[in-house]
């Protein structure tokens, strides 16, 4: 998947850009931004630079509202220091799947992105690679790079409306969308309940084994940093699967082979539970996991795939990571 640096760089957005290629990471200190700068920072073609996203709170809930917002609300400091960057990399949001507070999502994960394009768009920039998440997809039986879209939470709800705004908004800067899913790293939150469950006699798994879409932080980080300089990537772009699947996963996490509930049962649990959640929306989140845990989700071959781009960390990395999180949780038991 390597490729020339010249070569990767010149054809950046349409225009010609010799390398070093400069790189302004929005969100730079957070969970995913920090690991974005660090592969970043490891590619000698590549100058990177870090920049507080604005933080925004918006009632607005179409991409007409949001797009009038916007433009309205670019600060002219943020168009000031994107001057010069040939990429801008949104690694900024509220990652917080189970909040119920919608202003704060869709300021956070729909209108600043569109903020931050703008302001891009108005420094001159060739690129902008946004952070999006497989979460958009929703319960499709398989991952792909299209634009179906079915968000089944405020979360996920936000996280659409960033995509499609940035795709409406028509700027001069290629944007690109980014969709990992779920990241997990050694202090992650979702990490950590996945190993407490793997962990539990509540360990299992939904009729046979299936994929289950999972990324190692260090993977991710790795992605973005190619999007940031491979040639002509598409408007979508997926995070490969890394081959886990519902059983290796708790089996990874658990160090033992979770129970297998058969299939209709499961379902018709499912089907009862999302009743629920049409009267309590906060549980939307909650019960995704848990059919992510049971019954996974196929994800078909993306742009990265066809490159031959592989994922740098594998099956160590997993296990390391695994025994990493046990370890946590017995120290804090």
């Amino acid at each position: 998947a390597a490729e020339p640096a010249g070569a990767r760089a010149g054809r950046l957005g349409g225009r010609i850009v010799t390398a070093p290629v400069r790189v302004t990471v929005l969100g730079g200190g957070g969970f995913v931004g920090s690991e974005v700068v660090r592969w970043l920072a490891r590619r000698p073609e590549v100058t990177v630079s870090t920049r507080t996203a604005p933080r925004l709170r918006t009632p607005a809930a179409t991409v007409a509202d949001l797009l009038a917002a916007a433009t309205a609300a670019v600060p002219g400091d943020l168009t000031a220091a994107l001057i010069g960057a040939d990429v801008v990399v949104n690694a900024a949001g509220d990652p917080d799947a189970s909040s119920m507070d919608r202003p704060a999502l869709l300021g956070a994960n729909a209108l600043m992105p569109l903020v931050a394009l703008l302001a891009a768009d108005r420094a001159g920039v060739a690129r902008f690679v946004h952070l999006s998440s497989a979460v958009v997809q929703g319960r499709a039986t398989c991952l792909d790079e299209s634009d179906r879209r079915d968000p089944f939470s405020p979360y996920a709800q936000s996280k659409c409306l960033g995509e499609e705004a940035l795709l409406a908004a028509h700027t001069g800067t290629r944007v690109v969308l980014y969709r990992p899913p779920s990241v997990h790293s050694s202090g992650r939150r979702v990490t950590s309940r996945i190993a407490g469950i793997a962990g539990s006699p509540l360990r299992s798994v939904a009729g046979g084994d299936r994929p289950s879409p999972q990324a190692l932080l260090a993977n991710v980080g790795a992605a973005v940093a190619y999007l940031c300089t491979a040639a002509d990537p598409p408007a979508v772009v997926m995070h490969p699967w890394e081959g886990l699947t519902t059983g290796s996963l708790m089996q990874l996490f658990g160090g033992r082979r979770p129970r297998r509930i058969p299939g209709p049962l499961a379902r018709g649990l499912v089907r009862a539970a999302r009743a629920t959640v049409g009267r309590h929306p906060a549980m939307a989140a909650d019960l995704r996991r848990v059919e992510m845990l049971w019954f996974g989700q196929r994800q078909a071959d993306g742009w990265l795939v066809e490159q031959g781009w592989q994922p740098p960390v594998g099956d160590d990395g997993w296990r390391q990571l695994a025994d990493q999180v046990r370890a946590d949780l017995r120290t804090a038991r």
